[in-house]
């Protein structure tokens, strides 16, 4: 097949990633308090470009990073932290088994991306863990960190599933993705989701949200992307563990793991509670055999 070809045949492959409608685009939503809000990623229009990690920046005034490639991605972000609340991941996938030969043929790889953020998880390890209150559920059911109020305990970090809060180095305190809740109160939608050029991430009541991803994982289907699913909606990858479901979630075509993300996370008082219950029987059982060595021991004494 002729170079031509195989770009005509490549371009006409990639048109399950067309810009939406315009009454599909997330300006203009109507933000009440009361209702529940969050973000519907739709992994097949991402592009790379970074402008939501810009733009979430620049409106929260954090920190810019430290830019550097790991040597084994194009990424120069790498992962979310306490500075960076959005991070486009870059995937290459080679199609012959990881090798990385020196001779390619064209489209034998192709790029994987998606814009990662805290999934405001509708049950949230990371506030229950909180001794303090200052993570809080707020009236848009988006979860918030009140640096304020943060002791900078750290009990949070390795509650949440997904690794996204952190301690931050520059105060010791947690810092994670707040759904831009000032602009919500104000009105408006969060930075990401307004600068997003394709309409990848997309913002909304949390029912319109799921009926439109719905629509377009059939969409992909009748286009024969049949690897499409969704992570995070209710009975789906990603809801798991009590988590029930997720408040950011996501539109996949590959395995959840190839995006850095667990395939069934749990809550720590899922994991915790049972190996608590075995802790207490272990020491059970010792306590009384070394009651029943001591008396023994006096028996024998006293014989």
């Amino acid at each position: 097949m002729e170079l031509k070809d195989r770009m005509t045949e490549h371009q006409e492959s990639v048109m399950h990633h067309p810009i939406p409608n315009e009454s599909e685009l997330t300006a203009g939503v109507t933000i009440t308090p009361g209702r529940r809000y969050g973000f519907f990623t739709d992994t097949t229009r991402c592009i790379g470009c970074k402008a939501c990690e810009v733009a979430c920046k620049e409106w929260n005034g954090l920190p810019a990073d430290h830019l550097s490639l790991s040597g084994m991605s194009y990424d120069n972000t790498r992962a979310l932290s306490a500075n960076t609340w959005r991070h486009v991941a870059f995937i290459e996938k080679l199609e012959d088994g990881g090798a990385r030969p020196t001779a390619m043929p064209p489209y034998q790889s192709h790029w994987l991306m998606m814009s990662d953020v805290c999934k405001h998880c509708a049950n949230a390890g990371c506030l229950e863990a909180c001794p303090t209150g200052a993570l809080f559920r707020t009236e848009f059911d988006t979860v918030v960190v009140q640096q304020d109020i943060c002791n900078g305990c750290g009990y949070c970090v390795p509650a949440c599933p997904f690794g996204v809060v952190e301690l931050s180095e520059i105060d010791g305190k947690a810092h994670k993705c707040t759904l831009c809740y000032d602009r919500l109160k104000g009105g408006m939608e969060p930075a990401c989701a307004k600068s997003c050029p394709t309409d990848s991430i997309q913002f909304g009541e949390i029912p319109e949200l799921h009926a439109r991803a719905a629509r377009r994982v059939e969409q992909l289907h009748d286009m024969g992307v049949t690897s499409a699913y969704l992570y995070g909606t209710p009975g789906a990858p990603g809801a798991t563990g009590g988590i029930e479901e997720l408040n950011a979630f996501f539109l996949l075509t590959d395995r959840p793991q190839v995006y850095n993300l667990p395939e069934a996370p749990t809550l720590p008082r899922t994991r915790i509670a049972p190996a608590l219950m075995t802790g207490i029987a272990t020491m059970a059982g010792l306590a009384l055999a070394a009651a029943a060595m001591l008396s023994g021991g006096a028996k024998e004494k006293g014989a």
